[in-house]
């Protein structure tokens, strides 16, 4: 089996070298393109307007000025003579579930590899943040990460799907299991912080504020909050079929 590795977090990510290690328990032909620098909260961008340029590293590790959609076509169309067999995209330092994964580049590189007609997964590693600092439980990720890949290699999706993989903030010995997710629903609260320059001139920051969700059962958030991975099914088709008679009508002036 040939793997493509990609992530969000940069080329020298510690959650990019967990993912090697996951990977190489399944196939010796792993490949990683990666970007070169931290480009999360990217989605799925494309580098349009400037021209991308890639660094090999060592052998079949490669390093682009690009985000991680550029890094999987890179990959699959530059870089390797062989389309892979697999795309995995992580581990983010952090969880992408709920409303986060509309901004997630770690979820954006399985979207693209599932753009190119190749099985694709994200993996996510939910983290402890306390007085400033990331505690990160990589331990979860590496100890589960390698049997769920091996298990679902082998389930037959539908044209257009990828998974999203989670892991709870917790030591090893606590994770209480396994559970199949849909998207939760979490109030993202972003903030505007105004500061000024040098020479008092304004600039902008976005932070987190306090955030907010509906831990509804048989979510992402609600597994993660007890300490089970989450594997939640995504798809590409954002089409909301249940509203297009609705719209029809309306357009005829029947609704």
């Amino acid at each position: 089996m040939r793997i493509l590795l990609t992530n969000d977090d940069g080329i020298h990510a510690e959650g990019l070298a967990a993912l090697e290690r996951i990977a190489r328990t399944l196939s010796d032909d792993v490949w990683i393109v990666a970007p070169e620098t931290d480009q999360s909260g990217l989605a799925h961008s494309l580098s349009l307007s400037e021209p991308l340029r890639l660094r090999k590293i060592s052998d079949r590790h490669f390093a682009l000025r690009g985000t991680p959609t550029d890094c999987v076509i890179m990959g699959i169309k530059q870089v390797m003579d062989i389309k892979p067999d697999l795309v995995l995209s992580g581990v983010n330092s952090g969880s992408n579930v709920a409303d986060d994964i509309t901004y997630s580049g770690t979820v954006a590189g399985a979207i693209e590899g599932t753009l190119q007609g190749v099985r694709s997964v994200a993996l996510s590693q939910a983290y402890l943040h306390q007085d400033g600092a990331r505690t990160v439980p990589w331990e979860v990720c590496e100890a589960h990460a390698p049997a769920l890949l091996d298990r679902l290699m082998t389930l037959e999706l539908p044209v257009g799907t990828f998974l999203n993989l989670n892991f709870p903030n917790c030591r090893l010995e606590e994770v209480e299991g396994v559970e199949v997710t849909a998207q939760g629903k979490l109030a993202f609260n972003l903030q505007v912080d105004e500061r000024a320059d040098g020479r008092g001139f304004p600039y902008y920051w976005l932070r987190f504020g306090e955030r907010a969700g509906a831990f509804t059962a048989g979510t992402d958030i609600h597994a993660l909050k007890h300490r089970k991975i989450s594997v939640t099914p995504l798809k590409l088709d954002l089409t909301d079929y249940s509203v297009q008679d609705r719209v029809a009508r309306a357009l005829s002036g029947t609704e």
